[in-house]
């Protein structure tokens, strides 16, 4: 009867060990960068010392945090708009079959070239606001939650299908009560994974043409040899991509409480 209590209490243990490593070689690494950048007396266009980064972020501090809510802002609207057409794909596609044979390899066919291919007709059609990166970060969020849905949907195993029709249940019931629990997992994975395509697209998207956001601060950064603000706005993005990775992260840890 001990067994279960023993093994529960092992998991936040086991969780705080990863935590402990994790830190651990986080600041391994940004000793190991500041003694390489220090020791070697490297220019800042070639690699800037960890303090300098740092320093620099918090004299411009004004400047990246605005920058970094417009980023965000376009990360966060996009991959809403993205992941809603990405499921509504997959439920049209499920719920009816002879659409697979045209929605499918039309959104292959879309998602066959780079994302940023599309960014000087999106920017063209929509302006350099943010409407513009909306629209780019929706084009690549939507095609992986569209695949990650489908393959969830695609693995319910086929007796239950046919067990549930036995008992009367249409194609919708059965896409509520089997494919979507069964689906969540990878749909979730799927979800996590288009976090950082997000933040990336709108950062490469802003870098092209923008009002403002973090990809605007960098390119004008890179204009005024200023690399040190250029990393300033890295680590800041990456400081944003990894909080919006953890948020959807506990989200999925919350709601597929069975996983």
């Amino acid at each position: 009867m001990s067994a279960a209590p023993d093994i529960i209490a092992a998991v936040p243990r086991a969780s705080g060990r990863t935590l402990q490593r994790g830190v651990l070689g986080m600041v391994l690494f940004v000793l190991a960068w500041e003694g390489v950048a220090r020791g070697f007396q490297l220019p800042a266009y070639t690699l800037p010392a960890v303090s300098d980064i740092l320093a620099s972020i918090y004299a411009k501090r004004a400047i990246l945090f605005t920058a970094a809510g417009f980023t965000l802002t376009e990360a966060v609207v996009g991959y809403v708009i993205g992941a809603l057409i990405g499921v509504g794909l997959a439920v049209i596609i499920t719920l009816v079959p002879l659409t697979r044979g045209v929605l499918l390899p039309a959104a292959t066919a879309i998602n066959s070239v780079p994302v940023v291919a599309y960014s000087p007709l999106i920017l063209l059609w929509f302006g350099i606001g943010m409407p513009s990166k909306f629209v780019m970060v929706a084009l690549a969020v939507s095609f992986t939650v569209f695949l990650s849905t489908l393959a969830g949907f695609d693995r319910v195993d086929r007796r239950s299908v046919d067990l549930l029709r036995s008992f009367g249940a249409g194609r919708l019931a059965i896409l509520w009560r089997l494919r979507l629990p069964t689906a969540l997992p990878l749909m979730a994975a799927g979800l996590r994974v288009s976090t950082v395509r997000s933040i990336i697209v709108a950062i490469v998207t802003e870098m092209l043409g923008a009002y403002g956001g973090l990809g605007w601060v960098i390119y004008q950064a890179v204009l005024q040899i200023d690399f040190v603000q250029v990393w300033g706005a890295i680590f800041v993005a990456s400081a944003a991509s990894l909080a919006f990775f953890g948020l959807i992260g506990f989200a999925e840890r919350r709601i597929i409480f069975w996983k």
